[in-house]
């Protein structure tokens, strides 16, 4: 049986209106009787986890979350930091000036600030709206740099960032892990910081092998759990890069697929 379940939010745990089904908390709420570990994995900060978190008791003493797209891995209940990599001030000025020149919005996360943004869009707004966080709008060339930095990202309409995506400078490319965690976001992180990497750390804590994990997620910043896992999970709804990698394909967010996929390799 698995031991460990890895669970991106938005796109997979969440519906379309951003809540988890009944049908989807019960699931988890029986694997969690029979001693399955639930980590949720999220290109989120902790602070737009924290109530999904509390909603589903994943705030025991042996609770960890990976967050920021696996930049973080935490202890929920103390707060402990079990792994961190994280980008620099210049890393993030290098992604502003690359969105200048391809002519795309920028927002980055800071560990002082939280999300900053030379110029806040409805992108970096809605960043905003979905984790209950402030902009602060800054000219990233005038941070100091020694500035505790997280992630930057590219933020712009689908069909722009698809451009961007292609046109990034090689150099750039083989500087970050560089994940579309949405159609209007492209994240890059630190060159070790990915969720499959978050979920490794957490299973190696609780000494679950990898082939006992199973990861269920709907887009690319997905794709390191699910090839790290026994068993890696699409959506219905997943990007189709991503359902090409998974071993198996549950049904949608809006259908109960997260349960379903609980309900057959776990409960059954």
């Amino acid at each position: 049986m698995y031991k460990l379940i890895g669970l991106d939010m938005d796109g997979t745990l969440l519906n379309s209106q951003k809540q988890i089904s009944a049908r989807t908390q019960a699931a988890i709420q029986a694997a969690k009787d029979k001693g399955v570990q639930i980590v949720l994995s999220s290109g989120r900060p902790i602070e737009g986890l924290r109530a999904y978190l509390d909603l589903l008791g994943l705030n025991r003493e042996h609770d960890y979350v990976v967050h920021y797209n696996g930049s973080f891995v935490e202890n929920v209940l103390t707060g402990e930091i079990i792994r961190q990599q994280v980008v620099s001030a210049a890393d993030v000025k290098t992604i502003g000036r690359t969105a200048r020149a391809l002519n795309v919005n920028t927002h980055a996360f800071s560990q002082r600030l939280g999300l900053i943004t030379p110029k806040s869009t409805e992108y970096t707004r809605l960043e905003a709206q979905i984790n209950g966080i402030e902009i602060h709008e800054i000219d990233f060339e005038t941070l100091d740099d020694d500035h505790p930095m997280i992630k930057a990202m590219i933020v712009d309409e689908p069909e722009k960032l698809a451009q961007a995506y292609r046109n990034l400078p090689a150099a750039v490319v083989e500087q970050f892990t560089i994940v579309q965690s949405a159609p209007y976001f492209l994240e890059f992180l630190n060159p070790q910081s990915n969720k499959g990497l978050g979920i490794q750390a957490v299973a190696e804590r609780l000494g679950i092998p990898a082939e006992l994990v199973m990861c269920i997620g709907d887009a690319e910043n997905d794709h390191h759990m699910l090839e790290y896992a026994g068993l890696g999970i699409a959506m219905e709804n997943a990007m189709p890069q991503t359902k090409a990698i998974a071993d198996y394909i549950t049904a949608s967010n809006d259908e109960d697929g997260v349960a379903r996929a609980i309900e057959k390799f776990v409960l059954a």
